[in-house]
């Protein structure tokens, strides 16, 4: 649990979450909140924070619909992701759902199925544009 810790951070999560679901834990309904939130348990619904989710390995979350500040998943989720801030998928994840954030980071080790949205500059041989600043979006299945 350490590791999922020091990921967090690297989010922008402050020393401790503002709230936690303990591994015990098993949750139905929808997540409202403003602050981060850990989920070390099972969840069942929607999730939506204004700060960052993490998402502990072991942990697994089933929802239509997570928005977050920054996603960091471990565990398992089931849904569709939307992040003003990066979602990264840590070494043995599991995720099935659509992945949306300012940047999307996919360890080796983890796995995915959907679709990725996120911007993301070209090099220039391959963006044609001047000084290598041409934007694009990504949409592309894995």
């Amino acid at each position: 649990m350490a590791q999922t810790r020091t990921q967090a951070r690297s989010h922008g999560a402050g020393d401790a979450p503002d709230a936690r679901i303990g591994s015990a834990a098993r949750v139905r309904g929808r997540i409202q909140g403003d602050g981060d939130l850990v989920v070390e348990g099972h969840v069942e619904g929607s999730v939506t924070l204004r700060g960052d989710l993490t998402i502990a390995e072991g942990a697994s979350v089933a929802s239509e619909s997570v928005t977050a500040h920054a996603v960091l998943i471990a565990g398992a989720l089931e849904g569709n992701v939307v992040a003003t801030g990066p979602v990264r998928l840590a070494q043995g994840a599991r995720v099935r759902g659509d992945l949306q954030g300012s940047a999307v980071a996919i360890d080796d080790g983890a796995h995915f199925s959907g679709r990725l949205d996120c911007e993301f500059e070209l090099p220039p041989e391959l963006g044609g544009a001047s000084q290598g600043e041409a934007r694009s979006r990504a949409s592309a299945r894995r």
